[in-house]
């Protein structure tokens, strides 16, 4: 069966002279519903760490504890495809956001009682294993929203507006957590997840089809190596796949990097470390408002390649400036382009592969490209509380400027290249 079999028939934007996505009833509460949640996700980013900060003063057990959750994250992406492309994909997101809800409740009331190390490892691995789950099945949930060919509009504003709440959450987090602690912080976080799962209540997703659902399923094990397999097959996926495998060893402690950076190579304070993170977070929204037309105009492949290259070229310049507010522009830089690489890695995920595989797809490959990502927050922490944070950062962005010219001998390259402009003659 070919992909255009798989294409979504009654996609309220398929045909012709689609409505805006903001009219889009179903879809503009699921946007609403995963800005929220990345609202919450963005209390957690700044309180997580600065709760260990506070207890421990220790850049490693900040990293250790990322470490730890981002091993979770990947053990949970071995199986979420598998789940996703099983169960009722709304009544999975619904869920997942109440079961964040309380355990991220959990926290601010123990920490009522005092500091509880021992809670953080034991919740934020749980809540990232849950996060992943509903991360596979926000994607593969969007191409029914909105129809293929709006794809990478939809996932720009997506993550436009998500980057939106992710400069109003840590500027937010970095306040309360100055005002009441960031065990407060962590409260909001856990509020914010349970309205999310209130405008999940409201979506009407589209139904798949009878026929995308294979009679007889694989094990959980051959469900992942069936995505693999889709993978390998891919040339650009499979290329992807391989070189993100490298920059997210690099960049998964990036935060505690910064977050330690600020308060304690600069001796700023939690409101500061709000502001910055803030601040740089409007690069991801700057990011997400531009790919689609600079995928249109430069194509796929130098889109990615050029995307990931300043990532590096930022992250090397980060521990070397002793401005709050140039740390705030290289972050922004960062992020911008994180942004626009991930969307044009999702868009194309989303565009190629068959309805009835893209949550084993989708899980298969944040599995692979994310495997060492634990192992590298911890490397990357543990070697800046040795080093310092300079030579730690200087190193990881030149390798990831290398990846990117890795990704220029590949089929990236060549993928998706703009169509050459018509000479009009007169």
């Amino acid at each position: 069966m070919t992909y255009e079999a798989h294409r979504p028939k009654t996609g309220r934007a398929a045909g012709p002279g689609p409505r805006p996505l903001w009219r889009q009833r179903d879809f503009g509460v699921f946007w609403a519903a995963q800005t929220l949640s990345v609202l919450g996700d963005s209390f957690a980013l700044i309180a997580l760490p600065l709760l260990v900060l506070e207890a421990t003063g220790s850049i490693a057990r900040m990293g250790l504890l990322t470490a730890v959750g981002g091993a979770a994250s990947v053990l949970a992406a071995v199986f979420a495809g598998a789940v996703v492309d099983r169960v009722d994909r709304r009544r999975l997101l619904i869920g997942c956001d109440l079961v964040r809800m309380l355990l991220y409740g959990l926290i601010p009331a123990v920490w009522l009682f005092g500091p509880q190390l021992w809670l953080l490892y034991a919740v934020l691995p749980l809540c990232e294993a849950v996060g992943m789950f509903f991360a596979v099945g926000y994607v593969t949930v969007v191409r029914g929203l909105v129809g293929t060919d709006r794809l990478t509009e939809a996932n720009g504003r997506l993550n436009a507006t998500a980057a939106a709440a992710g400069v109003l959450g840590p500027l937010c987090a970095g306040l309360v957590a100055a005002w009441s602690g960031p065990a407060a912080a962590i409260g909001v976080d856990a509020g914010s997840f349970g309205v999310s799962a209130g405008c999940l209540l409201l979506v009407r997703f589209t139904a798949r089809a009878a026929d995308d659902a294979p009679r007889k399923r694989p094990g959980l094990w051959g469900d992942l190596r069936t995505g693999v397999g889709f993978l390998y097959r891919q040339p650009v996926l499979r290329a992807l796949t391989a070189l993100l495998f490298g920059f997210s060893f690099l960049t998964l402690g990036l935060n505690d990097l910064v977050i330690y950076h600020l308060k304690h190579d600069l001796g700023h304070d939690d409101h500061t470390v709000g502001v910055v993170m803030a601040a740089g977070a409007l690069g991801t929204i700057t990011g997400a408002l531009l790919v689609a037309r600079v995928r249109r105009r430069l194509g796929f492949g130098r889109t990615w390649t050029g995307a990931v290259a300043v990532c590096g070229l930022a992250f090397a310049g980060l521990g070397l400036v002793r401005e709050a507010s140039a740390v705030a522009l290289l972050s922004a830089a960062f992020l911008a382009c994180v942004g626009m690489a991930g969307t044009c890695s999702m868009s194309l995920r989303q565009e190629v592969t068959p309805e009835h595989l893209l949550g084993r797809v989708t899980a298969a490959f944040w599995t692979l490209h994310y495997a060492a990502a634990p192992l590298g927050a911890a490397v990357l922490t543990w070697a800046a509380q040795r080093r310092g944070t300079a030579p730690v950062a200087l190193v990881a962005g030149a390798c990831c400027v290398l990846i990117a010219l890795a990704g220029l001998f590949t089929p990236i390259r060549r993928f998706g290249r703009p169509a050459p402009r018509r000479r009009t003659r007169w």
